[in-house]
């Protein structure tokens, strides 16, 4: 699942979004993000207290980039992948690497979950861009998040998030099953 949500956010939705990182950390879903907005930052600190996988995007390079204490460890326990599409000449975050980077991890991310996008953002735009090519991007039902959901984006529960996100793992566990079964059948007949 990625995650996504813009620098300001309601206290609502940031409560929420905490409660979310959690039950996934708890649930052991994957979770992939550029964990660069305040709210993304806090929910690494919570994802790094689990032990489910963690894909951390930055919108630079990944060389000289300093890590924590606690993704160093992730990265030894081989729970954290750190990806970047940029060479080692990005060593700044932009707001065009930036764009980049969400789109990457937009295309890569079977769910997409959007805590808050603020009026005239580049979330919001994102969230757009997303819609239009048929992604699944979800968000909390809340009165403090109207704008996602006039866009057609889904506005659920917690408990209905966490089954989007299971569901999709599943499916794609079923898919990797069904691939490694036809593999050996092809093996099997050469």
């Amino acid at each position: 699942m990625a995650l996504f949500c813009s620098i300001k956010c309601p206290g609502d939705l940031i409560l929420k979004t905490y409660d979310l990182a959690q039950a996934l950390r708890d649930t052991e879903i994957p979770v992939i993000s550029g964990f660069h907005t305040p709210i993304e930052q806090d929910c690494l600190k919570i994802l790094l207290r689990g032990t489910q996988p963690i894909i951390h995007c930055p919108a630079r390079s990944l060389h000289k980039i300093r890590l924590s204490p606690e993704q160093k460890q992730a990265i030894g326990e081989n729970r954290l992948l750190l990806i970047s599409p940029f060479n080692a000449s990005y060593l700044r975050v932009t707001a065009e690497l930036a764009e980049k980077r969400n789109e990457m991890i937009g295309a890569i991310a079977h769910t997409i979950f959007i805590a808050y996008a603020a009026p005239n953002s580049k979330t919001l735009a994102f969230a757009q861009r997303l819609i239009a090519a048929g992604k699944s991007v979800v968000t909390f039902d809340s009165f403090s998040n109207p704008l996602l959901q006039e866009e057609g984006i889904a506005g659920l529960g917690m408990d209905a998030i966490m089954r989007r996100c299971l569901d999709a793992q599943t499916s794609q566990l079923r898919k990797a099953s069904s691939i490694n079964n036809d593999e050996s059948s092809v093996y099997q007949c050469l």
